[in-house]
């Protein structure tokens, strides 16, 4: 059991140190358009490929069928991953994915008005927890030698939402399909989203090169790739419980590699309150867990 919890917290560490990349790459003059434009196309292409290789495996014809409602779920992962990875150019890493890590208790609103679920108890007091450790790793209680971009906060705060409705709608969707086939509608999706909003600034652009070719591949592996395969292998065999409490490793996997990448100063209360968001969304997953 040891070998799929090491996979699935490999999956969640790949996704984690994806945005400090990113910033990099924004310093070689690439756009965050160009940057999410070209990981969701190389996505796109490898997860196809794996794909059309499995549905040959399985002795079925190559063909693609496409499921409009994945795409579209898809698209609103792509605006999410648009919006986050736009975030970052003004904002610290470590304060957008304390803001995208919202998502935690934003789904439950979404699953009580979209799916008339009733808000627990249990998950309210988690939200206020998850709320005030939010506002400690924000560094909110140090605002007055803190300036932080509105605008950044409003991008990291949309691409929360945006992807609520991503995680809402994949888990209601295409559960018959393979993993692949419903990897690569999605990612599809969203890199026709991505394209869509930044058509003008992305024909026009003249960072078409193998500079941009390296980074889509590389974060399309790292982001796309190997992080759904790690879940796909890790979580049916460590259960849906585990596999929720250890996908909050993104979180210290994000702050940690912006500051031994980047160089971005984090605080002992903005440490204190990531602690503080892991442990309540640890403690809501272990509470639904023994609930059931």
């Amino acid at each position: 059991m040891l070998k799929y919890i090491l996979i699935v917290v490999l999956g969640a560490i790949s996704y984690g140190t994806l945005t400090s990349f990113a910033k990099i790459a924004y310093g070689q003059g690439y756009t965050a358009g160009e940057i999410t434009f070209a990981q969701a196309g190389m996505g796109s292409l490898v997860l196809w490929t794996g794909a059309m290789f499995g549905r040959i495996k399985r002795k079925r014809r190559p063909r693609i069928l496409f499921e409009w409602k994945l795409i579209l779920a898809g698209a609103s992962m792509g605006i999410s991953a648009y919006c986050f990875y736009l975030s970052v150019k003004f904002i610290p890493i470590a304060l957008a994915i304390v803001l995208l890590m919202q998502v935690s208790w934003i789904s439950n609103i979404g699953e009580c008005i979209l799916f008339k679920k009733k808000f627990s108890k249990l998950e309210l007091l988690c939200t206020v927890i998850i709320i005030l450790g939010t506002i400690l790793a924000s560094n909110l209680l140090n605002v007055n030698n803190t300036c932080y971009s509105l605008k950044g906060i409003a991008l990291a705060s949309a691409a929360a939402v945006l992807y609520t409705i991503y995680v809402l709608a994949t888990s209601k969707l295409g559960n018959k399909l393979p993993m692949l086939e419903k990897s690569a509608l999605m990612t599809t999706g969203s890199a026709i989203m991505i394209l869509g909003i930044n058509f003008p600034s992305i024909i026009g652009s003249t960072h078409f090169d193998l500079g941009l070719l390296k980074w889509g591949t590389f974060l399309a592996l790292f982001g796309t790739v190997i992080p759904p395969l790690c879940f796909t292998i890790g979580m049916p065999k460590i259960g849906p419980g585990l596999s929720a409490i250890l996908l909050t490793m993104e979180l210290p996997a994000v702050v940690l590699s912006a500051y031994l990448i980047l160089g971005e100063k984090v605080t002992l209360p903005q440490i204190l309150g990531i602690l503080i968001m892991i442990l309540a969304i640890i403690y809501l997953n272990l509470a639904k867990r023994y609930q059931k």
